[in-house]
């Protein structure tokens, strides 16, 4: 078992009670107590839990976390703008050049906009792949890996490069929330398979719609200075226009 999937039942044991101590995880995981400090360690450092004598439990509430939500509860929410969003998105793109897209529903909106640009397309998104499809110029390329079914997407195992030889001009990514620390996600186990793609990427586009602009810890996929454009909707608040422009990103309001 990878340690992506590990911390996954890690924070699925939490949820019923709210603490799991280290034995029952030893049982849950098959792993060896060495491992498990390890993972609790990392998880406890991105703040998604909080470890304790015994075991590991859940962070304090009074900490407003993010909350993970299902694929397809998430995609009619704000649907409007997050059309307005990928429409924006898709018009950066140029004709028969490599892009990346990163699963979301955000980033699935720019899909209707590339048929016939002749595109070449890595993405870990299922849902991504069955919009492209159709496209018969659009060249579709995936990761190796393990599907995370809440989001459809595709997770290669920790340490393991399993991309396709591939480095693109721009990546287009979604995040839960946007802050002063930089994009987050709910889920920690999306973190480092985002991390590939930027490491790939010449330049990183954020396609997030202005409620994500909330105080919010999460685990920290990027810091606002390795975004190069952020595309969001007119609702963004001054304080966050701000935020972004000092962190050196090009905003375009959709």
């Amino acid at each position: 078992m990878h340690a992506a999937e590990r911390q996954k039942r890690i924070l699925e044991a939490l949820r019923p009670t709210g603490f799991v101590s280290y034995r029952d995880l030893e049982i849950l995981l098959d792993a060896s107590p060495a491992t498990i400090r390890r993972d609790l360690a990392r998880m406890d450092d991105e703040g998604v839990i909080a470890r304790v004598h015994g075991g590991a439990k859940l962070p304090e509430s009074g900490d407003a976390r993010l909350m993970g939500t299902p694929f397809d509860q998430n995609i009619t929410r704000n649907l409007a703008t997050k059309q307005a969003i990928g429409k924006a998105a898709a018009a950066l793109c140029a004709p028969g050049e490599g892009v990346m897209i990163d699963g979301g529903t955000t980033t699935l909106q720019m899909c209707p906009h590339l048929d016939g640009l002749g595109l070449q397309v890595l993405t870990n998104s299922l849902h991504i792949v069955n919009a492209l499809l159709p496209q018969v110029a659009t060249r579709i390329l995936l990761p190796s890996g393990a599907v995370f079914r809440e989001q459809n997407i595709i997770l290669a195992p920790a340490g393991e490069d399993s991309m396709p030889r591939f480095h693109a001009p721009r990546l287009f990514m979604g995040a839960a929330a946007v802050g002063p620390q930089g994009a987050m996600q709910a889920d920690p186990v999306l973190v480092a398979a985002e991390r590939r793609l930027i490491d790939r990427a010449e330049e990183v586009i954020l396609l997030v719609d202005s409620s994500k602009f909330v105080s919010r810890s999460g685990t920290i996929v990027c810091g606002l200075d390795e975004v190069d454009i952020l595309i969001t909707d007119a609702g963004i608040d001054a304080g966050s226009r701000a935020m972004i422009e000092q962190a050196g990103a090009r905003l375009i309001i959709a």
